[in-house]
């Protein structure tokens, strides 16, 4: 880089400064382009999953337990129902929630076998 600024005039302080200004805006570009647009992207996906969640839906945790919806007392708790016997009841964070599968999707999935 020092051999290509030497060259005519680019030799002053003023050419060398416009490099470095443009080198960092683009690795600030570079940045936000590959790290945070895509996280961003991300929590809105998973904000919009959680705000459609309803009573029915199968979910699946963070922890990797599969269980039903069976209630939403509040905007940040719901109460999932897991296993056979229907009578685990967890009270738990939304944010906990890594996956919905609506009804319709399962039957969906079911008549495609």
């Amino acid at each position: 880089m020092g051999i290509l600024l030497t060259n005519g005039a680019m030799a002053g302080g003023t050419g060398s400064l416009v490099v470095t200004v443009v080198y960092i805006a683009a690795i600030i570009a570079f940045l936000y382009f590959i790290m945070i647009r895509p996280q961003r992207k991300e929590q809105g996906r998973v904000k919009d999953m959680l705000s459609s969640l309803e009573v029915g839906d199968t979910v699946c945790t963070t922890s990797g337990f599969y269980g039903m919806v069976i209630d939403i007392p509040d905007e940040s708790t719901v109460i999932v129902e897991f296993g056979n016997n229907k009578n685990c009841r967890i009270v738990m964070k939304k944010e906990a929630i890594a996956q919905v599968e609506k009804p319709e999707e399962a039957t969906e999935k079911e008549t495609k076998k």
